[in-house]
C-alpha cells in the first residue's frame, strides 16, 4: 500500500474517466456525478469496489451537494468560528460571451487576514492559558466583495449543517458557529448582519467602518475592532484644516461605506470652513460614461485635493480613466480603504496618485505571523481550497487537477512565500490583519469567560455561564461585548457601548504613498491620529518626510480664492460657497490683525487704524502747542503787542503833563493801556495743552479784558460828546461824568460781564475735551465751552458794549478838534467789530487747532486795532511832533 495515493471521490472519478479517450470526456465525467449524486450511498461503494486493490479512499470521505458551498479554509473543532473575507476579487465588467476566456482571479488582501484568523485560533489552541481542553475550529467563506455571496456564506455558517455521504453514514454534523468575524467591506456586513439579527449570532468585523453600524437599534449584534467612520471623517477633515485646504473636491463609492463615511465628512467639513467644490458617486458596475462624466468633473474643476470615500475596487476604475487622459497635478486624500492597497498603488498609475496621503487602519507587530504565512502549504483537504486557487495563481502551477479546465504543470513543491513579495506577505502595512487578529482573540476570550466560571451549577438558571459547549449565542453575545483583554504586543482591548474598539490608542496611522528606488510604491507611515486627544492635537505629522504631489516637498494648495491678506476682509460672493469670497479693505478706524476674517474690528476711540489696516495705532494727538511755528507766531505777536503797549504807557506816562495827554483823559487812557496789556497776555492762556484751569481762565479773562477796554474806549467817547454838545451856556455839564462817574461806569460795565462769567463758571464751566468726532485721524485736545449759551453772552455782551461805542463815536466823529479822539475811537471800533464779525464764521468752520488759532487772531487783530488807532497817533505827535504838543495848538 505504500505505493498507493490518497485520492477524494472526484478525483476518483476524473482519474476513471482520464483513462477513456473517447472525446465526450467531460460529459461522461459530468453524467457518472451526475448519476451517483442522486443514487443511494451504495451504489457509490459498489461502483469503487473493483478499483480497491488500485486506490485507497481519503478518509472521511465527505461528498457536498451540487449547489451548496464550500468553505475556502475550514479544520473542525469543539466551538467552530465563522470567518467571511474577500479572497478573491470577481472580474469587473466582463463581457460573459462563452466565447473567450474570463480575467483571471486577483488575490487580495483578505488572503492574509484569511490566514491571521487561522494564525490565531492555531495560537489559541496550543496555549494553556486560554480555553484550556477546547479546540477551536473555524470556517471561512470567500465572498468577493459581494452583499448576496456574503449573505449567502453567512447563511451557510448559521444553517447548522451541511449535508453529504460519509463511507454510508449519514454526514450531518452541526456547525456550532456562535461568532462570524468578517467582513472588511460596510455593504456585506450590513447586508448579512441584518440577517442574521434574529440569531443573536454575534459578527465582529474588522473592516466595516461605516458609522451606520455603531447603531444597536439596527444592528445590536454586531461588533468591530476598526474604528467607526465617525472617527476617520473627522480625522480627514482635521488633516485637511492641518495643511489649510478650504476648496476640495469629493469622490465616493455608492454604497453604504462611502454614502455614510462622505456625508458625515461633509457636515464636518462646512462645520469647520471646508467648501466641497464637487461631490460624485462611482460605483464598479456602473457604466464607463458615468465614469467619464466624474473625470470630466475633476478636470474642469479648480480645486487641487480630492477626498476619496471609496473602496480600492472602484477607485481602480477611474484611475484608468484618468491615466488614459493624463490627468495628474492632484493631490489625493485616502481612506483606509483603499490607502494601503496593493492593486491601486502600481508605478502606472502613481503618476496620478503621486504623494496620496490617508488614513490607515493602524499596524502592529504580531509576533510569529510573518513566519506562518510564509510556511503555510497547499493540501488536498476539501478545507483547503482557498490556498490552492493562490497557489495556482501565484506560481502558475497546480498541486491538484481535479478541478482544473486546463492542463498546468504540477508543482514542484519548493515554491517558497518568502521570496515572494504581494501583498500576501508584506506586513508593513497590516492594520485589516491586526483588527482581524484582535477580533479573534476577542471571541476566544469571551468563550473563555463563558466556560470559565467556577460557581456555576445546573439550578442557576439566571446565570450566564455554562460548562457545556452547547452555548447560547445570545450569551455569547452578552459576554463579548464586555469582554476586556490584552494582547501580546501589550494592547489593551474592549468594545464600548456602540461596540466600536475603544479610543485609548493610536486610532489611525497617516500614510503617504512613495516611490523608492527600485520604483516600487511606498506606503510609508508619516504620523498618526488619536482620537482622545483635545482637538488640535489629535495629528502628529512630520511634514518634512511627506512626499507631495506634483510638487514633491511643497505642500500644495487648494483654496477657491486666495487668503485675504491682514487688512481685509471676506465678502462672500453671491450664490457661491462661503469659501469663494471677495477682499475687501477694511474701512477708516477698522482693522484685522489675521488672515482670511470675515469682519473688521473697530479701533478704541483714541486709536485709529495704521495704512495697511492691520493694526491699531493711537491717534495723533492735536492741540495748539507752544513748540510748533504757528504757535510760536502767536506768543511772539501777543508778547510784540503787550511789548508796544507798555511802551506806549511809559511814553504817555513820561509826557503825563504834556497836553495832548491831558486832553485825552489820561486816567482812562493809562486804564485802557493797562487792559490792552491784559488782552494781549490773555491769548496766551490759548495756547498749550488744554487742562481745566486754563480752559476756565482763557474764556472768562478775554470777556472781562474785554469789556474793560471797551468800557473805557465808551468812557472817553462819552466824555468827548458831554464836552462839545453842551449847549447851555454856564452850565458845567461834565460835574455829572467827571473821573469819578467815569471810573465808577467802567467798574460798572465790567461787573455784568464779571456776572455773566461768575454764573458759567458755577453752573458749566469750560472744561478739557478729546474730541474724536471732528476727525477719525486725529484727537483734537480742546476746551469745551460748558455752556454755549454763557460763551455767546460773553461774546453778546462785548458786542453790544462795542456797537454802542462805536455809534457814539461816530456821532462825535465831526467835531471841531485838531486831534478829535472820536474819530479814532470810531476807526478803533470798526476794526473791532469788523474782526469779531468775521471771527464767528471762521471760528465755526476751523477745524482743530485752527479753531484756537482763529480766537488768537481775533483778540490780537482787535487789540491792536485799538492801539493802533487811539494810541499812535498820539505817541507820533509826542515822539516825532513835539512842536505840536502845545496848548495853543491844542485849542
Amino acid at each position: 500500500m505504500s505505493h498507493s495515493k490518497i485520492f477524494t471521490a472526484e478525483q476518483v472519478l476524473e482519474k476513471l474517466l482520464d483513462s477513456d479517450d473517447d472525446d465526450d470526456d467531460d460529459d461522461g465525467k459530468s453524467s457518472l456525478l451526475d448519476y451517483f449524486a442522486s443514487q443511494e450511498e451504495s451504489a457509490f461503494q459498489e461502483f469503487l469496489d473493483p478499483f480497491e486493490d488500485k486506490l485507497v479512499l481519503q478518509q472521511p470521505f465527505c461528498k457536498l451537494w451540487r449547489n451548496m458551498e464550500l468553505p475556502m479554509f475550514s479544520n473542525d473543532g469543539d466551538i467552530i468560528i465563522g470567518g467571511i473575507f474577500s479572497l478573491y476579487d470577481r472580474p469587473i465588467n466582463v463581457n460573459v460571451s462563452f466565447k473567450i476566456k474570463p480575467e483571471e482571479i486577483r488575490c487580495e488582501i483578505e488572503l492574509q487576514c484569511a490566514q491571521t484568523m487561522i494564525f490565531a485560533i492555531e495560537e489559541i489552541n496550543n496555549s494553556t492559558e486560554i480555553l484550556p481542553g477546547v479546540k477551536l475550529g473555524y470556517k471561512i467563506y470567500d465572498a468577493c466583495r459581494d452583499v448576496l455571496l456574503a449573505l449567502k456564506s453567512a447563511m451557510a455558517l448559521v444553517s447548522g449543517q451541511e449535508e453529504g455521504q460519509l463511507n454510508g453514514e449519514s454526514c450531518l454534523r452541526s456547525s456550532n458557529v456562535l461568532a462570524i468575524i468578517g467582513q472588511s467591506s460596510s455593504s456585506p456586513t450590513v447586508g448579512f448582519a441584518t440577517a442574521l439579527g434574529s440569531f443573536h449570532i454575534p459578527v465582529v468585523s474588522h473592516g466595516a467602518s461605516c458609522a451606520c453600524l455603531s447603531n444597536k437599534k439596527i444592528f445590536p449584534t454586531v461588533l468591530r475592532t476598526i474604528p467607526s467612520d465617525y472617527h476617520q471623517s473627522r480625522a480627514l477633515v482635521q488633516l485637511v484644516k492641518h495643511f489649510g485646504w478650504t476648496w476640495v473636491g469629493a469622490i465616493r463609492s455608492d454604497n453604504d461605506y462611502g454614502n455614510y463615511g462622505m456625508a458625515e465628512f461633509i457636515n464636518i467639513a462646512q462645520q469647520e470652513g471646508v467648501c466641497i467644490e464637487y461631490s460624485e458617486a462611482i460605483f464598479r458596475t456602473y457604466p464607463r460614461k458615468k465614469f467619464l462624466t466624474v473625470v470630466d468633473i475633476i478636470k474642469s474643476s479648480t480645486s487641487k485635493v480630492i477626498i476619496a470615500f471609496v473602496s480600492f475596487n472602484d477607485l481602480e476604475i477611474l484611475l484608468k480613466e484618468l491615466f488614459l487622459q493624463n490627468v495628474t497635478g492632484l493631490q489625493w486624500i485616502g481612506t483606509e480603504s483603499w490607502i494601503s492597497a496593493r492593486n491601486p498603488s502600481i508605478v502606472e498609475y502613481y503618476r496620478i496618485m503621486s504623494g496620496a496621503l490617508g488614513t490607515a487602519a493602524s499596524s502592529t507587530i504580531i509576533p510569529g505571523l510573518k513566519e506562518f504565512l510564509v510556511n503555510v502549504r497547499p493540501s488536498s483537504t476539501p478545507g483547503n481550497t482557498g490556498l490552492n486557487k493562490y497557489w495556482e495563481f501565484l506560481f502558475n502551477c497546480t498541486p491538484f487537477r481535479y478541478n482544473q479546465t486546463e492542463s498546468l504543470p504540477f508543482c514542484t513543491g519548493s515554491e517558497d512565500l518568502s521570496e515572494v513579495n504581494n501583498q500576501y506577505t508584506d506586513l508593513s502595512n497590516n492594520g485589516y490583519s491586526s483588527n482581524v487578529y484582535k477580533a479573534t482573540y476577542a471571541v476566544a476570550y469571551s468563550l473563555h469567560n463563558l466556560l470559565a466560571c467556577q460557581n456555576c451549577t445546573t439550578a442557576d438558571t439566571n446565570s450566564t455561564c455554562s460548562k457545556q459547549l452547547n452555548i447560547e449565542p445570545l450569551k455569547m453575545l452578552q459576554h463579548l461585548k464586555t469582554v476586556n483583554f490584552t494582547t501580546s504586543n501589550g494592547e489593551n482591548f474592549y468594545f464600548d457601548e456602540n461596540g466600536d474598539p475603544a479610543a485609548k490608542v493610536k486610532t489611525y496611522d497617516l500614510v503617504n504613498w512613495q516611490l523608492n528606488k527600485e520604483g516600487v510604491v511606498e506606503f510609508v507611515t508619516v504620523g498618526a491620529y488619536y482620537s482622545f486627544l483635545p482637538e488640535g492635537s489629535q495629528f502628529m505629522i512630520n511634514n518634512d518626510s511627506i512626499v507631495w504631489s506634483g510638487t514633491g516637498k511643497k505642500v500644495p494648495d487648494s483654496v477657491c480664492t486666495d487668503s485675504c491678506k491682514p487688512g481685509t476682509r471676506k465678502a462672500v460672493q453671491k450664490g457661491r460657497p462661503a469659501c469663494c469670497y471677495d477682499c475687501i479693505p477694511c474701512a477708516e478706524g477698522e482693522i484685522t490683525n489675521m488672515t482670511d476674517s470675515t469682519d473688521c474690528l473697530k479701533c478704541l476711540p483714541e486709536y485709529k487704524s495704521n495704512k495697511q489696516k492691520d493694526q491699531c495705532i493711537l491717534k495723533e494727538i492735536e492741540y495748539l502747542s507752544f513748540q510748533e511755528m504757528m504757535g510760536m507766531l502767536l506768543v511772539l505777536l501777543s508778547l510784540l503787542g503787550a511789548s508796544l503797549t507798555i511802551f506806549v504807557t511809559f511814553v504817555f506816562y513820561l509826557n503825563k503833563d504834556t497836553p495832548i495827554v491831558k486832553a485825552n483823559n489820561s486816567e482812562l487812557s493809562f486804564l485802557l493801556l493797562f487792559c490792552l496789556i491784559l488782552c494781549f497776555l490773555c491769548s496766551l492762556t490759548f495756547i498749550g495743552r488744554p487742562s481745566e484751569w486754563s480752559c476756565m481762565l482763557r474764556h472768562t479773562t478775554f470777556g472781562i479784558t474785554f469789556v474793560l477796554c471797551i468800557s473805557c474806549v465808551l468812557a472817553k467817547t462819552v466824555v468827548v460828546l458831554m464836552a462839545f454838545r453842551a449847549t447851555l451856556p454856564g452850565r458845567n455839564v461834565m460835574r455829572w461824568f467827571g473821573p469819578f462817574q467815569q471810573r465808577l461806569s467802567v467798574c460798572a460795565f465790567a461787573l455784568v460781564q464779571v456776572i455773566i462769567c461768575t454764573i458759567w463758571l458755577s453752573k458749566s464751566p469750560p472744561f478739557p475735551n478729546k474730541n474724536m468726532q471732528h476727525s477719525p485721524e486725529i484727537i483734537i485736545l480742546e476746551c469745551h465751552l460748558g455752556s454755549i449759551i454763557a460763551f455767546y453772552a460773553v461774546l453778546g455782551y462785548v458786542g453790544i458794549l462795542a456797537l454802542f461805542c462805536f455809534v457814539l463815536a461816530f456821532l462825535a466823529r465831526k467835531l471841531p478838534d485838531n486831534f478829535n479822539e472820536a474819530r479814532f475811537i470810531t476807526f478803533s471800533m470798526l476794526i473791532f467789530c469788523a474782526v469779531w464779525l468775521t471771527f464767528i464764521p471762521a471760528y465755526i468752520s476751523s477745524p482743530g487747532k485752527y479753531t484756537v488759532a482763529v480766537e488768537i487772531f481775533a483778540i490780537l487783530a482787535s487789540s491792536f486795532g485799538l492801539l493802533f488807532c487811539i494810541f499812535i497817533p498820539k505817541c507820533y505827535i509826542i515822539l516825532l511832533k513835539p512842536q505840536k504838543n502845545t496848548k495853543k495848538n491844542m485849542m
